[in-house]
């Protein structure tokens, strides 16, 4: 008899307990949720002209020039509070001119930018927001020569035609301003995920000299300046933990 009032007993205080626990689970998920970003990734690109170090490299038959364009990966996250958008992300970089055994050239970057913006639109479907922000761009240049007519043995033997086969790479930093804006679309199916563009301007504070690969002062060395469009395709996503 024991044991059939106790089983009656668990059999009415469980289901009692388990909901107040999916309820204290709900209601620390809302709180949650408040702040919480949600996860940004992004494709793109990007479009700078770097002519002072292309103006350098242009009479010199065995260097390529720079592209103008650079496809771009990006990771970061994004949060709209009172209609104000804040989001924050690191950017990747990186081009060809055509592949390295052959003369060529590639411009390699990592950014890290903040930017504020904010919805127009009030709509749950749709958001439409302009932004700006401020970032830090970092680059190399590299230099690549075609060495299929260097004989593999002289390279063995002589440190100084060694040397000769070896890219040339600059270095090169910006403190940047952006400036753009940015539409992102969410289904009422998948109201945690949504896709979306932006597209803008960076430009940098200033011009920069170019650096040897070790970051040191090169006398004479060129200048440039960041004056980047960019465009890019963001997917965004909440936690998995905050996902209906």
């Amino acid at each position: 008899m024991k044991i059939v009032i106790f089983s009656f007993l668990m059999a009415i205080v469980l289901p009692s307990f388990a909901q107040q626990e999916n309820d204290r689970f709900m209601h620390n998920k809302t709180k949650m949720a408040r702040y919480l970003p949600s996860v940004t990734r992004s494709l793109g690109g990007s479009f700078q002209q770097f002519g002072g170090l292309n103006a350098r490299v242009a009479n010199l038959p065995q260097y390529e020039h720079l592209k103008g364009y650079t496809p771009t990966l990006g990771l970061g996250w994004m949060k709209e509070k009172n209609r104000i958008i804040s989001d924050m992300g690191l950017t990747l970089g990186s081009s060809m001119s055509r592949h390295r055994n052959e003369k060529s050239s590639t411009i390699r970057y990592i950014g890290f930018n903040a930017n504020a913006g904010y919805d127009v639109l009030k709509n749950e479907k749709i958001t439409l927001y302009p932004l700006a922000g401020i970032g830090f761009q970092a680059y190399q240049a590299i230099f690549y020569k075609d060495n299929s007519d260097v004989n593999f043995n002289d390279i063995l033997s002589s440190p100084a035609i060694q040397n000769s086969t070896n890219p040339v790479k600059f270095n090169n930093s910006f403190w940047v301003y952006r400036a753009g804006a940015g539409v992102s679309f969410t289904s009422p199916k998948y109201p945690s995920s949504s896709i979306g563009l932006q597209a803008g301007y960076t430009g940098s504070f200033q011009k920069n000299a170019w650096r040897s690969k070790e970051n040191q002062s090169l006398r004479n060395a060129p200048k440039d300046r960041i004056s980047q469009f960019y465009i890019s395709l963001i997917l965004t996503s909440k936690p998995w933990m905050m996902m209906k």
